[in-house]
């Protein structure tokens, strides 16, 4: 199953019509630096010392947060780890997954040439704090890997 691959504004119009909750799959200290206005943090990777590390725990934290037929935007940096975070949940039996494939700053080429802005450069709403229970911290607590 392929997943849907949205602009920024077909993700706002999503969320603001439809029912979809914008899933910040980035790191936590990328999320903590700004992030949709709402959105949820669980990181698909966590950044270390030793640069990204895998968050094996994912699928599952997702599971614990949002039931199957949650109808889901996954947006990260630039469109790449949101893209395999909503293949591997289409994977799992997620229906209603999109991918704002253009992330928070925007799509750019290997030369790193912008291609499409993202959720900030559109403009859109940006938040500096997490909304209440909306934090990976509390949205998966002492079950965190890293």
């Amino acid at each position: 199953m392929s997943v849907k691959r949205v602009s920024p504004e077909e993700a706002k119009a999503l969320m603001e019509s439809e029912g979809y909750v914008y899933l910040d799959v980035r790191s936590i200290p990328e999320f903590e630096a700004g992030h949709p206005a709402g959105a949820y943090n669980i990181p698909i990777a966590h950044m270390t010392s030793g640069g990204m590390r895998p968050n094996a725990g994912f699928l599952a934290e997702v599971a614990t947060v949002f039931a199957k037929d949650a109808k889901l935007v996954v947006g990260c940096k630039m469109g790449g780890r949101s893209l395999r975070a909503a293949q591997a949940l289409t994977q799992i039996g997620y229906e209603n997954v999109v991918d704002q494939r253009a992330g928070f700053d925007g799509a750019r080429d290997p030369f790193g040439q912008l291609q499409e802005p993202g959720w900030q450069r559109v403009g859109f709403d940006v938040a500096l704090e997490a909304a209440p229970g909306r934090s990976y911290d509390e949205l998966v607590g002492s079950r965190k890997d890293g």
